[in-house]
């Protein structure tokens, strides 16, 4: 028996781990879910924006971004789209740094990684900013 992990192991263990959040803001309790390194990286391009030939960090609805990639149903499906976004910053702040702080955790972000995200960027406040 080997001591290493296989394709197959890796492949089928489910690590999406979820929390249930509590929200008084919005009155009840939300469910949060690890962002996939696919939806991770989904989100840290969608906190960019083109102008020219450079990219600019936007750091526009980035909590109500996050809070839209990691809130879910019973089922496991995002109860927000991209479309949402804009609404959803229009949400309580302290409730949506709760659920976003919940989210790195989860998801294993660290202060390296939001430092690195602003490396080399300037930051830029927009209302055209992208979508992913």
């Amino acid at each position: 028996m080997s001591k290493y992990l296989t394709r197959e192991q890796i492949l089928t263990v489910d690590d999406m781990i979820k929390e249930e959040v509590p929200v008084p803001e919005w009155g009840g309790t939300v469910l949060v879910k690890r962002l996939s390194g696919e939806e991770r990286d989904r989100y840290e391009d969608s906190l960019y924006k083109q102008e020219g030939k450079k990219y600019k960090l936007t750091v526009n609805n980035i909590k109500a971004r996050l809070a839209a990639y990691s809130i879910i149903d019973e089922n496991g499906n995002r109860i927000f789209t991209e479309v949402d976004i804009a609404e959803l910053g229009k949400k309580s702040a302290k409730a949506l740094n709760r659920v976003a702080d919940v989210c790195r955790k989860l998801s294993g972000f660290t202060d390296e990684d939001m430092n690195e995200l602003t490396k080399n960027s300037e930051a830029t406040t927009t209302e055209d900013s992208p979508s992913a």
